[in-house]
């Protein structure tokens, strides 16, 4: 591929920053390439989508194709309205509108029935459809200016980690896809959570910005999916399938009672590697990053006593192990509650569920 991308940063440090003419004059532009069926990115506030025309299958392929995503692979498609999902689903059971009601616009993907007329590889030809309402003054200025529903899933290269910044977005697909459309750095940093509400009880089928426990406040129960777990099951949501989020050293997840002895497992396997030549990096977090050989690359993926920050870098530390070039990366690993649940879940994606 070798396309023209068109870049376009908005600036989102003033105040009101969508009423200035330049935001303006960006997101007409960055629209009308959508309505001529080309691909923009754009920021959410979990990560940067790469949106197309959710209802025109050749516009999805597209897609696939930029991303070098496998074809079973489903999509999330945003909206800007409720309005908006008439042309979408089949039906939007009570349950659906109980957590459309606590949490859109947010980082929570519903999978509803799906209604003739959506593009058949943006479902990956299931019979349901996932439909997110982002919580981003630019994402929804773009979905509303398009007129159309967006699908857009990471807007990186199928397996590598999420883009959190325009430059991310740079690095994987310039020159595969027609625009970017820059807003500065996303806010949550893991995509959203999304839960199928086909049934009587939500179920997760990947984690993300919402939380297990936020679900069950409002719908007194929820359930994991097992296809978190169980390899080789076809993926009903994004992310479920596949290394994903992967950075190019070989990882490994290091378990432990608590920080002290992870962190003496981390320090074991360094030493053995670097003695064996090896460029090693470590994901550790503010609070244990001294504990570590200065040898070693070392970086503080946020702070343990704060999980939202953890997510909030996770990815673009990945990156970050990339432009270091190392050989070997050992993570320490988190609480799987809360948002902890999704920043394991990346973790265990990129890691290829290697553990130590």
């Amino acid at each position: 591929m070798n396309q023209k991308t068109k870049y376009w940063h908005v600036d989102n440090t003033v105040d009101d920053w969508l009423a200035y003419p330049q935001a303006q004059q960006a997101v007409k532009e960055a629209a009308e390439l959508l309505q001529r069926n080309e691909l923009v990115a754009f920021p959410t506030e979990t990560v940067y989508g790469l949106g197309g025309n959710g209802l025109v299958d050749k516009t999805v392929e597209k897609i696939y194709i930029a991303k070098g995503r496998p074809s079973d692979n489903p999509l999330i498609l945003h909206i800007a309205e409720e309005e908006q999902l008439e042309q979408l689903a089949e039906e939007v059971p009570p349950l659906a509108r109980a957590l459309m009601e606590a949490f859109w616009p947010g980082p929570l993907t519903l999978v509803l029935p799906k209604k003739a007329g959506v593009a058949q590889r943006a479902s990956a030809g299931l019979d349901t459809i996932a439909v997110r309402m982002p919580d981003h003054p630019l994402a929804l200025a773009l979905i509303r200016a398009a007129g159309l529903p967006i699908a857009a899933p990471s807007a990186n290269l199928s397996g590598r980690p999420s883009p959190t910044t325009g430059r991310h977005v740079q690095e994987d697909l310039e020159g595969r896809i027609a625009g970017i459309l820059d807003g500065g750095p996303t806010g949550i940093g893991v995509e959203s959570t999304v839960v199928d509400v086909t049934g009587e009880v939500p179920l997760i089928l990947r984690p993300g910005g919402i939380t297990a426990e936020q679900i069950a406040d409002i719908t007194g129960e929820v359930a994991v999916d097992p296809g978190l777990t169980v390899e080789g099951a076809a993926p009903r949501s994004p992310g479920m399938k596949y290394r994903h989020y992967a950075p190019e050293g070989e990882m490994w997840l290091v378990t432990g009672a608590n920080v002290e002895a992870m962190a003496e497992m981390i320090r074991r396997h360094a030493d053995e590697a670097r003695r064996e030549g090896k460029k090693v990096g470590i994901l550790a977090t503010r609070e244990s990053a001294s504990f570590y050989n200065k040898n070693d690359i070392v970086l503080a993926c946020g702070e343990r006593a704060s999980l939202i920050s953890v997510a909030q870098h996770l990815y673009d530390v990945l990156r970050r192990f990339d432009e270091e070039k190392v050989d070997l990366i050992f993570a320490e690993t988190f609480l799987e509650n809360g948002v902890g649940a999704a920043v394991m879940n990346r973790l265990n994606k990129a890691a290829g569920g290697k553990r130590l």
